[in-house]
């Protein structure tokens, strides 16, 4: 098994807030985590999966069963599957508060943001604390053997198509997951929208990969109104399928572009969507580079405190920075990301980070070595960068 990263996050903050709600698409590896979390826990926790009709009859009285283990973490996966559960766990927070139990009461599983945080929200306000959970990154993957950071882009991090026993089976799991998705797990959060529509419009932003959003655009090619293409994107971006990153907005002194720019997050789902099961055929189309743009933003993003702010940078006149992480409002850090073996950033990049007053600015491409180049520019492999944007 692949030890993920978030592990140490989830028991930390399993120590300090009495509910955790780890957040991620179906079949991302949330109920894998939460069941190796459980099993550290001999005799102190208890997992149940509200999909499974046996778990939700011990809750056909949840005060009285979560009463009765009020000594151990109870693990709820599919959380979304028994909203009125919210309730009934505010009321056994407070009581456990009371008694003067320690934290760490309840890890809750969501296979969406929109639905759950907003429950959440109303009912746990103050005691419930969201991790969003990525596919398999990069950085865990290091250690699977020669090739695995050109599979984990080509295939996608979800376990199931990383894992496959080879390219063919890889891509008939990823294209048997979005049809599931769409016509399963999307309408059962109340959406009401046909799969067909949602799949033509996930495949348009698939082929616009790393471009600025331009909503009337995918409006008039769905025949749509552009409120009704926005709404989909928001429902992808809180699906956490697809990454809505939002342009620099501060006065610089520059006209700076507002649009967003907007990525299909799972690199192995956009390769699906596009037709592209094998690595020659992703580096034969014009998707690669943008492609492997945004499986690097996620891998930088995932590693990056949870403070940092991360915006993209483009000015009027064309001088771009791909993503902007801000730490505090004195420090930023400006990266660009090249899929070349020998990179090199453009004019622009230094007027961008000039005006930035970017603390540190890298290249990130996908070699091995690093190196210092001119401007002050670092240039980085891609888990060098993750380093040193996990280090701060």
């Amino acid at each position: 098994m692949i030890d993920r990263q978030l592990k140490a996050l989830v028991l930390k903050r399993l120590a300090q807030f009495p509910c955790v709600a780890l957040l991620g698409p179906r079949q991302v590896g949330k109920t894998t985590l939460a069941r190796a979390i459980a099993d550290e826990l001999p005799g102190q926790a208890i997992y149940l999966d509200l999909e499974n009709p046996a778990h939700r009859r011990r809750l056909d009285d949840p005060a009285a069963y979560l009463g009765a283990h009020d000594d151990k973490l109870v693990v709820l996966d599919e959380i979304h599957r028994a909203p009125a559960l919210f309730e009934v766990l505010r009321g056994q927070i407070d009581e456990r508060r009371r008694m003067g139990r320690p934290a760490g009461h309840f890890l809750i599983l969501g296979s969406a943001a929109l639905d759950l945080l907003k429950q959440a929200s109303e009912s746990l306000a103050g005691r419930i604390l969201p991790i969003e959970m990525w596919p398999l990154l990069p950085q865990e993957v290091g250690g699977q053997g020669l090739g695995a950071l050109d599979r984990v882009w080509v295939r996608g991090g979800f376990p199931g198509s990383f894992l496959a026993p080879d390219e063919e089976a890889s891509f008939t799991w990823r294209r048997a997951f979005l049809r599931s998705y769409l016509e399963r797990d999307i309408p059962q959060f109340g959406v009401r929208v046909p799969a067909e529509t949602l799949e033509r419009f996930w495949t348009m932003l698939a082929h616009g990969q790393g471009g600025l959003l331009n909503a009337q655009r995918l409006a008039a090619s769905l025949g749509v109104t552009w409120h009704t293409a926005a709404h989909y994107l928001d429902l992808m971006v809180d699906l956490l399928l697809v990454r809505r990153l939002q342009p620099w907005a501060a006065n610089t002194g520059k006209r700076l572009v507002k649009s967003p720019k907007v990525y299909v997050r799972d690199s192995g789902l956009l390769h699906t969507l596009l037709g592209l099961p094998t690595l020659d055929d992703v580096l034969g189309h014009p998707v690669a580079g943008p492609s492997w743009e945004g499986h690097a933003i996620e891998a930088i993003l995932a590693a990056a405190p949870a403070s940092a702010r991360a915006y993209h940078y483009r000015s009027a006149v064309g001088h771009e920075i791909d993503l902007v992480l801000e730490f505090s409002a004195s420090r930023r850090w400006a990266l660009a990301f090249k899929k070349s073996s020998a990179p090199h950033v453009e004019k622009g990049f230094h007027i961008a980070c000039e005006a930035l007053r970017a603390e540190r600015r890298f290249l990130v491409y996908p070699g091995a070595e690093a190196w210092p180049a001119s401007g002050g520019v670092e240039v980085k492999a891609l888990l060098g960068a993750v380093a040193a944007v996990a280090q701060g």
